[in-house]
């Protein structure tokens, strides 16, 4: 599979300098409270830049800290029908504004080795998702010579499972890999067709209270609890990324999780009273 940056233009800049600057601003302004020992995974966003550019940065800001992966895992949230599993991007390139990422073909191989009946290579589950593009120029600035292994991962009991053989399969082939999951969170306001008390200040505040809960149990590493409160609650668009990135985070050594940043969309820019707005989490794992 070669894909083109479907999304470049709409979600974050076209152009390589503009790409560029985008990234090193919000790296500079993030302030991520790093952890003492090594970041091996974590949770993103994957609205536009404009709106969750920052919150993504926390997440980078501390991987720049540790040594250079020589493979990324992508989790990424799906968000349309018809793929009934997690499904791999297992060859080819991924272009992005500052130049192709390569997929992990032997990481892919041995993934779909052992991750056998849950994992599938299926690269039309990648088509028109943006959860995992929207990442990708940030990896290939941080690490240029890195490589990829994208996997769609719907909200299904086998995303952690998934997670878990990835993890196998890394440490199988001697593989130093980063994990990263993507998901927004609530997505409140009568745009959504969720706004049990109303638009403004209340909205917002109930918009917090619903996304603190999902975050706290992702920090926790609780893979389960979150995949049962996004069902419930609708809280993550990504719950099913969310649990393969802790289940891989957890074989690849983590213990811990750490909230780094949380917004929305309204209050990185606010266009009059809170209305329609989306909720943004950064988490590591070590």
């Amino acid at each position: 599979m070669d894909r083109l940056a479907t999304f470049a233009g709409t979600f974050y800049p076209a152009g390589e300098a503009a790409c560029r600057r985008e990234i090193e601003a919000y790296l500079r302004a993030a302030e991520p409270d790093v952890p003492e020992r090594p970041v091996v995974g974590g949770l993103v966003p994957h609205a536009g830049w404009v709106y969750s550019g920052l919150a993504a940065a926390h997440v980078y800001r501390a991987l720049q800290e540790g040594p250079a992966p020589e493979t990324v895992i992508l989790f990424g949230a799906v968000h349309s029908w018809g793929v009934p599993g997690p499904s791999l991007a297992a060859t080819g390139t991924w272009q992005t504004p500052l130049g192709a990422l390569t997929v992990d073909e032997e990481l892919a191989a041995r993934l779909l080795q052992d991750g056998a009946g849950v994992v599938v290579d299926r690269p039309a589950a990648h088509a028109q998702e943006h959860a995992i593009e929207v990442q990708l120029p940030f990896v290939k600035y941080l690490f240029p010579s890195v490589r990829i292994l994208p996997i769609a991962t719907p909200p299904l009991a086998s995303a952690a499972r998934a997670g878990e053989a990835a993890a196998r399969a890394a440490q199988a082939l001697g593989r130093r890999v980063v994990v990263l999951g993507s998901t927004d969170l609530t997505h409140y306001g009568p745009r959504y067709g969720i706004a049990p008390v109303g638009v403004g200040e209340a909205g917002l505040a109930w918009t917090h209270e619903n996304d603190a809960r999902l975050l706290d149990l992702a920090a926790e590493m609780a893979a389960d609890g979150v995949m049962a409160e996004a069902q419930a609650h609708h809280n993550a668009c990504g719950p099913g990324a969310v649990a393969a990135a802790i289940q891989a985070a957890a074989g690849l050594g983590a213990t811990e999780g750490r909230l780094l940043h949380y917004t929305t969309s309204h209050e990185v820019l606010p266009q009059g009273p809170p209305t329609d707005l989306v909720g943004y989490g950064a988490i590591v794992y070590y």
